[in-house]
């Protein structure tokens, strides 16, 4: 027999099962508009990322420099995500979300605008300030949207409500190159080469500044995870590293900070010589960047010890730097790539191609993943998908037509990398969530290293064999996802000692 709490709470059962139970909160209230307005940050930011995926191309031919000096639109780009994800967690904790969604939309807004005076300054540097601005402000975006999204609504289907944003980020991916192509490579290859290239950024500045009135004047409620409100004062304080500990932690850093330095001293030097700075200056400058950043990191993780301990997170930072180094890498040069295998094709057509083609699949790729998330657990769909990836990366260094098929694949396999590692990783974290959050952002300075590197190994050889370093970020992504369980199982367990003894 069934009696009428059980027929209540059935009903409730089904109600939150349908579409609009994906946005409803406990109390009833619906957020469905709150999503579609957040939905439209994830457009934007995927449409500015496109059109920066043309740059490289467009910058070689305009202002006449190799690849590896062109890749410094990236290194822009990433330097911003990697600079501003911290400031832009403690935005968001100081003025709520909406607080930081209006710091973003400004700083996109003002950036892309930019763009005018930097077509009549018509030099590089000029270029790349306006794309550091408009990333600053898309980092800001990423660190408040991405979280915020699995809590509109139950916690269960955060990871759906995440997915189908990040599924209109694909669709702003595709439309950046499509639309940018009619307007960036406009004006041929004499002295107006840049003259159409603000075009599309006064459209986004437009955009960005009729968003900032919405969301100024919208009611967006500032929620918390169930994890961040559940904790005793006692169960806040963090572990505190016992002193062998801080001694594994100063020669991790060491390594992980000579291998920075491997990657970005080479950038420094080339950024060096194109602003024409003091040679005398620019060794003391790399290592006092070097030796403030391993300061400022040997802190941050000697107090946060109790969320940097958890290796799913941890390989978790390292596993979303190397995808994005990989996605940078793929997307940046896939122009280079496709004139390089055939030279009829001109830089115009190739973007189409990839706006059409690349980001169709890999908005396509979103879609599909959702389900393949939805049936597998997300750690083996992230290794299976990966581990496709190593394959079709080794396809794409034969060159050809099935190395253009491989490296069009590759967009379709990584559509759902970037939000399964950014789930995975912040699993558990509770109060621990918006820094954790905002440090897997800091990571997509992965997207920075990438491009200048695969760029020089095509000044040196081919673009076909610089795509031997998205291949590498791969393998390590497989790994992880196939650690994944092993990882999060043990660091469950670690947490649950350290509750006991308490």
């Amino acid at each position: 027999m069934i009696t009428p709490t059980q027929t209540n709470s059935s009903s409730n059962s089904k109600a939150g099962s349908n579409s609009s139970g994906l946005f409803r909160l406990p109390d009833g209230r619906s957020l469905f508009i709150t999503f579609a307005l957040v939905t439209s940050l994830f457009l934007l930011w995927g449409f500015c990322n496109g059109m920066i995926d043309i740059l490289n191309k467009h910058f070689q031919d305009s202002l006449h420099i190799n690849k590896q000096q062109s890749g410094l639109v990236q290194f822009a780009n990433y330097l911003a995500y990697f600079l501003m994800a911290i400031p832009a967690g403690l935005i968001a904790r100081k003025t709520g979300y909406k607080g930081g969604i209006i710091v973003g939309l400004v700083l996109i807004a003002g950036g892309a605008f930019w763009f005018i005076p930097a077509t009549t300054i018509g030099q590089y540097w000029a270029f790349l300030l306006g794309v550091f601005i408009v990333a600053a402000g898309m980092t800001c975006l990423e660190t408040i949207a991405n979280p915020y999204t699995t809590v509109l609504g139950p916690p269960e289907s955060g990871a759906t409500r995440i997915n189908i944003a990040q599924t209109f980020n694909g669709v702003g991916w595709i439309l950046g190159p499509i639309i940018g192509r009619q307007f960036v490579f406009a004006g041929g290859q004499g002295a107006n080469a840049n003259a159409g290239l603000h075009v599309p950024y006064l459209g986004i500045a437009v955009i960005a500044s009729v968003l900032l009135v919405i969301f100024i004047f919208s009611k967006i409620p500032d929620l918390r995870t169930e994890d961040e409100v559940q904790k005793t004062p006692e169960q806040k304080s963090a572990e505190k590293p016992s002193s062998r500990q801080l001694i594994s932690i100063g020669v991790v850093l060491v390594v992980v900070c000579g291998l920075l330095a491997f990657f970005i001293f080479p950038i420094m030097g080339l950024i060096w010589t194109m602003l024409n700075l003091p040679d005398a200056s620019l060794v003391p400058t790399q290592y006092g960047l070097l030796s403030v950043g391993y300061i400022i990191a040997f802190i941050l993780i000697a107090k946060n010890w109790d969320l940097f301990r958890r290796k799913h997170y941890t390989l978790g930072i390292a596993a979303q730097f190397f995808y994005v180094a990989a996605q940078t890498g793929i997307f940046s040069f896939c122009v280079n790539y496709i004139i390089e295998n055939d030279s009829a094709v001109t830089a115009a057509t190739a973007a189409l191609w990839l706006g059409s083609i690349g980001f169709g699949l890999f908005a396509f790729g979103r879609l599909c993943g959702s389900g393949a998330i939805s049936q597998f657990k997300p750690h083996l769909v992230l290794a299976a998908y990966a581990g496709i990836n190593v394959l079709l990366c080794a396809l794409t260094m034969g060159g050809g037509m099935l190395g253009l098929v491989a490296l069009f694949g590759t967009f379709f396999f990584m559509s759902v990398m970037f939000p399964t590692i950014f789930a995975l990783g912040i699993r558990g974290l509770g109060d621990h969530t918006k820094l954790g959050a905002s440090l897997i952002v800091m990571s997509i300075v992965g997207g920075a290293i990438a491009p200048p590197f695969m760029g020089h190994i095509a000044d040196v050889h081919s673009m076909r064999m610089g795509m031997v370093v998205p291949l590498i970020c791969f393998l390590f992504i497989a790994f992880y996802g196939l650690a994944w369980q092993k990882l999060e199982n043990k660091d469950r367990e670690v947490k649950k000692s350290a509750t006991t003894l308490k």
